[in-house]
């Protein structure tokens, strides 16, 4: 298994290469042939996002196997309109100011649905019970679950270029303001510099609200900062990420504060060794929970399960947390074109906690790990 590390520097905006917006309705029109379905209905609006490109915060998109049809409000006149003109598709924009459902449904009567999927995760029951008793009472309806989802899985080079663009950033922004961990700051303090200078870098946001957990307050996973001054002897806990066009990346380092003492020192050994071979575990064909395993493995072997509070990882994408879940009860397979990290971690109360996780791209021959930032504990 071969791990790589591409050291190329992340590439601005109109280097992206481009999304294959087309190929993603043609691989779904296939998927609901498959299942005998007339239309989709895509609520969720990271799935209209990947299929159309649009960004804004109403819409609603029908999925036929002749045509796309958008709905939205006038606030998102103009923005769709550019948005998906720009990805290439062929997809009738429809701007309402009231009732897109009954758009989408009158929409799928008029091009001779007779059966039509609903996200099951996105649509609420008064939303289901409304379909079936007014908008669609001549077809039939059905639950539909992870449809759009299994075709994000696979990262196409659009993609993976923008995660490995907001790795680089985290990377970077981690590396120039590291040090600042020596001169006391609070949590608080610290967190927002990491953040501001991700945005300084280019990062159009945060992936999550970054979490710095210092000291005792290491123990709990995912810590919110807080006012308490970084002192000597702590381990700092950092997992942050970085926005780009939509995509995100996900990282955490643990930094060692001076002098930690031997039990705090096994601590970053253990994970340092357990994340390794999670990492080394990560290719094509691999089952997701053998590379929880491997990480566990070694956790266990050092008597440190029970301080292992979480699964091993998780896909990244257009959410911060998707699949692939790696996990001891994750019964998917990794294949290339994945996205996924590996975090493993140990958490005690009176000594603090570690983990370090990198996200890494499964290719033909191995994995591509994209969040670059050293490992080494050490302050300096």
């Amino acid at each position: 298994m071969a791990v790589t590390e591409n050291l190329t520097p992340s590439l601005s905006a109109d280097q992206f290469p481009p999304m294959e917006f087309p190929r993603r309705t043609e691989r779904l029109r296939k998927m609901m042939s498959e299942a005998s379905w007339d239309g989709l209905v895509v609520t969720n609006l990271t799935n209209i996002r990947y299929l159309t490109g649009f960004t804004g915060s109403a819409g609603i998109l029908l999925v036929t196997a002749e045509e796309l049809v958008f709905v939205s409000d006038g606030r998102y006149r103009d923005q769709a309109a550019a948005e998906i003109q720009a990805t290439g598709i062929e997809c009738r924009i429809e701007i309402v100011a009231a009732d897109p459902d009954g758009c989408i449904a009158e929409a799928a009567k008029l091009a001779g649905v007779t059966s039509v999927g609903l996200e099951a995760q996105t649509v609420t029951w008064a939303a289901q019970r409304r379909w079936q008793s007014e908008l669609f009472t001549t077809g039939e309806i059905a639950a539909t679950n992870g449809v759009v989802e299994e075709l994000r899985l696979i990262k196409d080079a659009g993609e993976a270029a923008r995660i490995r663009a907001a790795c680089a950033i985290a990377d970077e922004a981690l590396l120039q303001i590291r040090p600042r961990l020596g001169d006391g700051p609070t949590e608080i303090e610290f967190g927002l510099e990491l953040d501001s200078r991700m945005r300084e870098l280019g990062a159009a946001d945060l992936s999550f609200e970054t979490i710095v957990a210092s000291g005792p307050n290491g123990a709990k996973p995912h810590h919110r900062p807080s006012s308490r001054r970084i002192v000597e002897g702590d381990l700092v806990v950092i997992d942050f990420g970085a926005l780009i066009d939509g995509y995100h990346s996900d990282m955490t380092r643990t930094v060692a504060v001076g002098d930690v003492g031997d039990e705090r020192r096994n601590m970053l050994d253990v994970v340092l060794a357990s994340q390794q071979a999670g990492v080394d575990a990560v290719r094509p064909g691999i089952a997701a929970a053998e590379v929880d395993a491997a990480c566990r493995k070694v956790i266990v072997d050092a008597g440190l399960g029970e301080a292992f509070l979480h699964s091993t990882g998780h896909g990244v994408g257009l959410d911060i947390h998707e699949e692939p879940r790696v996990s001891t009860r994750s019964t998917a397979t990794l294949r290339p074109g994945h996205v996924v990290t590996v975090e493993p971690g140990v958490y005690l109360p009176e000594l603090g906690g570690v983990r370090i996780e990198d996200t890494l791209l499964v290719t033909e021959g191995g994995c591509d790990r994209l969040t670059l930032a050293p490992k080494n504990p050490a302050l300096v």
